[in-house]
């Protein structure tokens, strides 16, 4: 079963990721990952740490002479920030006088919730790991993923969809969404170039206000065949995987489905993807005239692109901080503040694509079974085989 976690804080040494399951013989391209790591990164509307680090992958273990081995893979990423933080943060007692406390909790953060949970004084261990710099070792265990993923020919990107008030109004398709991640300057990740201007203007607004603005991104995965997850117990569901993955990344406060949302305004017969047969179309034959369903009925993939939208809210630090109270003293004050970005819809995404890809390598890998990639792909093939004859 593939299985991962991560570890590591905000300015600590480095990040790590661990991920166990893959089969051996998987081809890994460091160039790959590094450019996910990358992706990540970019964005109108990020902060100052993101022209400190650099973020490349150290694999430690898993991979030996370009491919997997088959026990686990474990990555790690050096926080250039951490020179900066050592005598704040050190790992023996160090000198007390140096910490650098989070003061005051920000609203809409983890900094009271998480002070309270671990009966802390003040919020700066709370930050230290709840933080979205925690996400790109996601990122980097993700990557492994999608070039599991691409040798069964599913690719997984993702575009932005919205920024504040500026959205796209119709669905985009593939090529667009491939041809727009391709680029080697990333602004907002819209593949509607007006639309992308639009956003730029939200993004511009908030920077003069001392505000910071959300929205939404679209994760696809193309070329998903019908027969992943299952409705025959409720947390085996497909759906509900990819739901609970996105919905687990920082800042997200709701997750959607194909046209989950307007679907529930609509009657039963606008939104039901009505059912055709081509002999030379997709996996089986079976065609539909749209894909409101998002590529999943029933908690199972029906070979349709999935598609899953996160809507983020805005970053809770803000230059012009909202009203807080001081830990020590409950006394009013301005919430504390971090540097921090002001939009990471772009960045979010490609965080998003990381869980959508471990989702289903991971129910790929329940359904094909194999320990090495030779094994997997042999059941792989065989599975289309029984599909074209359905």
């Amino acid at each position: 079963m593939l299985k991962f976690f991560t570890a590591g804080e905000s300015h600590g040494e480095a990040l790590v990721g661990f991920l166990s399951g893959i089969p051996a013989g998987l081809e890994v391209s460091r160039e790959f990952v590094d450019r996910e790591l990358w992706r990540r990164q970019q964005g109108y509307g990020r902060g100052g740490r993101m022209k400190i680090e650099r973020d490349t992958a150290h694999i430690l273990s898993g991979v030996r002479h370009g491919k997997t081995i088959g026990s686990p893979i474990s990555v790690l990423l050096e926080n250039r920030d951490w020179k900066n933080w050592q005598q704040q943060l050190p790992v023996e007692t160090g000198e007390p006088s140096l910490h650098k406390r989070v003061a005051s909790p920000r609203p809409g953060h983890a900094d009271l919730a998480g002070a309270l949970k671990y009966n802390f004084p003040e919020a700066r261990y709370v930050l230290e790991r709840a933080s979205a710099r925690e996400s790109a070792a996601r990122v980097a265990l993700g990557a492994m993923a999608k070039l599991f993923l691409r040798e069964l020919g599913i690719e997984v990107l993702s575009h932005a969809v919205a920024v504040g008030a500026a959205n796209v109004e119709h669905e985009v398709p593939w090529d667009k969404i491939k041809a727009s991640c391709s680029r080697e300057e990333v602004l907002l990740n819209c593949a509607d170039p007006d639309a992308e201007q639009r956003m730029k203007a939200e993004v511009d607004k908030v920077l003069r206000t001392g505000d910071s603005v959300g929205g939404v991104f679209e994760v696809v995965a193309h070329a998903v065949p019908p027969g992943l997850g299952t409705y025959a117990q409720w947390d085996e569901r497909l759906d509900a995987q990819l739901a609970s993955a996105v919905m687990s990344l920082q800042a997200v406060k709701a997750v959607e489905i194909g046209a989950g949302v307007t679907s529930a305004y609509a009657p039963g017969s606008a939104v039901h993807d009505e059912i055709g047969y081509d002999t030379n179309s997709g996996f089986t034959g079976f065609t539909r005239t749209r894909n409101n369903a998002g590529g999943i009925e029933g908690g199972v993939s029906n070979g349709q692109e999935i598609r899953v939208r996160g809507y983020l809210k805005p970053i809770s630090t803000l230059r012009r901080p909202l009203q807080s109270v001081d830990f020590a003293s409950r006394e009013p004050v301005k919430a504390a503040y971090e540097r921090s970005d002001v939009c990471v819809v772009p960045a979010a995404g490609v965080a998003g694509e990381a869980m959508v890809a471990l989702t289903l390598a991971r129910c790929a890998l329940e359904k094909f079974g194999g320990d090495s990639m030779t094994e997997t792909s042999r059941n792989f093939r065989g599975y289309l085989e029984q599909l074209k004859n359905y």
